[in-house]
């Protein structure tokens, strides 16, 4: 490699240099105690960053309500359906049949002319006659005869009202008016309801700056610039503005919350039978019944003069013989209905009538939960510079301390790495010194000449 060339790549490597991120020319600073046969270079020295991580609430913290709905239960319930009233009831008279025995004829005890069967009774005159002729008539008995001196007695018929059947009264019934209503009847009573009424959010939207704005040196023309004044390169500091990121985040707008709502009794429409007029009882009399019997009645006693038979006779005797004769009397039986209890009303309470219905009841009315929705929250990430980037001089390849040699492995070893230095030629152009450049960037180097701690990078022993 001739000294010329060799100058020029130290020379490129310079200006490279000191084109990088600097702010004034620094050339001049005193360099560090290079021994004999050391080549050193201002490089540049990369700004240094860290990576920060902040926390930011993407949904703010709220909170949900839950409804607890009420509890209820099915209970069976009377529901009266017909009013309570009252009704008359006939109590029928009763009846019993009674059995009468009447006298048609009454027991005698006569005097018979003839014997004792003989059905011609003797006068009571003779009768007397007889006692007082001395005939023992009063102590006679039956079948005992006498003389007799007889006149017939005399009867009539007589009739006469026999009581059949005693007056009573008959009872007539007149029932109860009902009309058929319809009437409203209560299910469900009337209730309170608590409704969710949910949170409200909204999406807004926030600009995060992830990386701080910085300055570097570009080449090109600009504001603020400065010319090499050996290779005539045009170097520009150029401001990067700083990195954003726009995050979306949840904002409750209004919080959760409850409302109590009033739901009505529930009613159901039954039919009901209800008392219009009360029952009412007439009475109407039943006479008495009444029967005609006839009967025979003696109306004149017979005349009799009467002489104990086979004793002496004083008077004349009728040549008819007298004799006691003892008739029972003769009875009729006659049959009629007689009242035992008379016929009567009793008054009967008719109970209201129910059925049963299922209500729905409540037993315990809805509330509310709330539960805390804690922050939704997300990491982002920035970095932040720790240190700026500057010159510092360092020790360099140069044509002192390297050959042909070391540069061909120099762009070997890049070529390796994957940074096309260009032809294996041994020679520091500037297509190489990109290579170098590119390298040392992606390696967190400093930027500028081939420096010792490029070369320990590459693998590159000198």
């Amino acid at each position: 490699m001739n000294n010329k060339l060799f100058k020029l790549a130290v020379l490129g490597a310079f200006v490279s240099t000191t084109s990088v991120g600097i702010a004034q020319d620094n050339m001049g600073d005193v360099l560090p105690n290079a021994k004999p046969g050391e080549c050193y270079a201002q490089v540049v020295i990369p700004a240094k960053y860290r990576t920060e991580s902040s926390t930011l609430v993407v949904k703010e913290a709220s909170e949900s309500v839950k409804i607890i709905p009420a509890k209820y239960e099915t209970v069976e319930e009377r529901v009266m359906v017909s009013e309570a009233g009252s009704d008359l009831k006939i109590i029928p008279a009763t009846f019993g049949t009674a059995t009468e025995r009447y006298e048609i004829s009454p027991a005698s005890s006569r005097w018979v002319v003839g014997a004792a069967n003989s059905k011609i009774g003797a006068d009571s005159q003779l009768v007397a006659m007889a006692r007082a002729a001395g005939a023992s008539v009063d102590s006679a008995k039956a079948g005992q005869c006498f003389s007799e001196h007889f006149e017939a007695p005399t009867y009539k018929s007589v009739t006469e009202r026999v009581l059949v059947s005693e007056a009573s009264e008959q009872i007539k019934m007149t029932p109860a008016k009902y009309e058929w209503v319809e009437q409203r009847v209560m299910v469900a009573p009337a209730a309170r309801k608590l409704v969710e009424i949910p949170a409200v959010y909204e999406s807004t939207q926030e600009r995060v700056m992830v990386e701080d704005a910085k300055t570097v040196w570009k080449p090109g023309r600009g504001a603020v610039e400065k010319i090499d004044n050996g290779t005539g390169e045009v170097m520009c500091l150029v401001e990067v503005p700083a990195v954003y990121k726009t995050v979306s985040k949840r904002v409750l707008k209004t919080p959760a919350a409850t409302k109590m709502m009033e739901e009505p009794a529930r009613y159901e429409t039954v039919r009901v039978r209800k008392l219009v007029a009360d029952a009412q009882e007439t009475r109407v009399a039943i006479p008495a019944k009444y029967d005609t019997v006839t009967k025979r009645v003696m109306e004149t006693g017979g005349a009799h003069t009467w002489v104990a038979k086979g004793a002496r006779n004083a008077g004349t005797p009728t040549g008819n013989v007298i004799c006691l004769q003892e008739t029972p009397a003769k009875y009729g039986t006659v049959s009629r209905k007689v009242v035992k209890t008379p016929a009567s009303v009793r008054r009967v309470e008719i109970p209201a009538k129910y059925e049963t219905k299922k209500v729905r009841r409540i037993v315990e009315p809805a509330r509310e939960m709330r539960s805390a929705i804690p922050a939704v929250t997300d990491m982002v990430s920035r970095r932040v510079q720790v240190s700026p980037e500057r010159l510092e001089w360092r020790s360099v390849i140069c044509e002192t301390n390297a050959n042909v040699n070391t540069i061909q492995d120099v762009q070997r070893a890049l070529d390796k790495a994957g940074f096309n230095p260009g032809p294996i030629d041994g020679v520091m152009g500037r297509q190489t010194m990109t290579a170098v450049k590119r390298f040392q960037e992606s390696r967190g180097l400093a930027v500028g000449g081939v420096t010792t701690e490029t070369l320990k990078k590459l693998g590159v022993q000198y």
